[in-house]
């Protein structure tokens, strides 16, 4: 990837990174990382998980994204309730008025848009939180025997209050391991919150410029998958996921005492990928390790499966990624 056309996309990538960033920074305040890591997930063409406490602004990050995308925006607020029909789409008998003939006609789902924001994922059950796996898998929707693509780009961001467990239904490791980012987001620090309540208080509505196109984002795609990484690098990512398996010989001891299953290869391909859509971000045609580092919590909180040993000394996927960075080492 050293042509001239690869090396101006990649500069092209990163001023579209630096447009979204100011355009988001207009209505959210601090979240820098949060950022960073959703449009990671979405220029590697991966799906994104958001945990954390309700009034950290995750619904409006996402919706002011896609406004800053210029990309069809839908919301499915997720409730005990929900029927999969709601969220695919169903099919109706309509009569021809002029012929008298009936006919099945499907009527769309809110899926079919390029934004969409699952609300509160794990508030509705297993049967309805499946309907999303084909959609995130294939990108299709199959109702009747008849398979109806989705427009791309197509990014399911979803939330989740990792406080408040009464009434829900966690998600199936099956769909979280679909997820490409678990994002954590924290609360904000001091002077943030001061800038928060002080934006949110006074009688102004700061708004955003669409960027990038739909067209735009796909050619962008295309070019992460472009960019070059070293045999060393893809062993690096390996190695970190080869050792949360507790079963395996290579697994160290900390990870066989606290560990029940560990993630599987999808984890080495979505470090690898993620790899490469944040070098581009920074402007870099290359992936090094540093980006591995970068992308591994998030790729792996929600593919290390602690058990209770690990929870009587309150210990995280997080703490166990960190010690395992540790042992992989730079990587150089």
């Amino acid at each position: 990837m050293q042509n001239h056309d690869d090396l101006q996309a990649v500069a092209e990538l990163n001023e579209a990174y630096r447009v979204i960033t100011e355009q988001l920074g207009r209505v959210i305040v601090g979240q820098q990382k949060v950022i960073e890591e959703l449009l990671v997930a979405m220029f590697a063409r991966g799906h994104c998980l958001l945990v954390g406490v309700p009034g950290l602004a995750k619904t409006l990050l996402i919706r002011t994204l896609a406004d800053a995308l210029s990309l069809e925006f839908r919301r499915i607020q997720f409730t005990p309730d929900l029927m999969p029909s709601d969220i695919t789409g169903t099919e109706i008998i309509q009569e021809d008025k002029l012929s008298g003939t009936r006919e099945l006609r499907f009527l769309r789902g809110p899926i079919f848009g390029n934004i969409i924001l699952a609300d509160e994922i794990n508030r509705t059950p297993p049967k309805t939180q499946a309907a999303l796996l084909e959609v995130m898998q294939e990108y299709q929707v199959t109702v009747g025997g008849t398979r109806h693509p989705l427009v791309q780009p197509f990014f399911v961001l979803a939330t989740q209050n990792p406080i408040e467990q009464e009434g829900t239904y966690p998600l199936p490791e099956a769909q979280l391991d679909r997820f490409m980012f678990n994002t954590f987001v924290d609360y904000p620090e001091e002077e943030e919150e001061f800038d928060i309540v002080k934006r949110t208080t006074a009688d102004f509505t700061p708004t955003v410029t669409p960027s990038l196109t739909g067209e735009k984002i796909l050619e962008l795609q295309k070019i992460v998958r472009r960019v070059p990484v070293a045999d060393h690098v893809v062993r690096y990512a390996m190695k970190i996921v080869r050792l949360t398996r507790p079963h395996k010989g290579q697994a160290p001891e900390f990870i066989r005492e606290y560990v029940s299953w560990g993630a599987g290869p999808r984890a080495s391909q979505y470090l690898v990928l993620g790899a490469k859509a944040r070098a581009v971000l920074y402007g870099r045609f290359y992936a090094g390790t540093e980006d591995i580092r970068a992308v591994a919590h998030p790729v792996l909180r929600h593919r290390i499966m602690t058990n209770f040993n690990a929870e009587a000394e309150g210990l995280k996927p997080d703490h166990i990624v960190d010690r395992l960075i540790e042992m992989a080492g730079a990587g150089e």
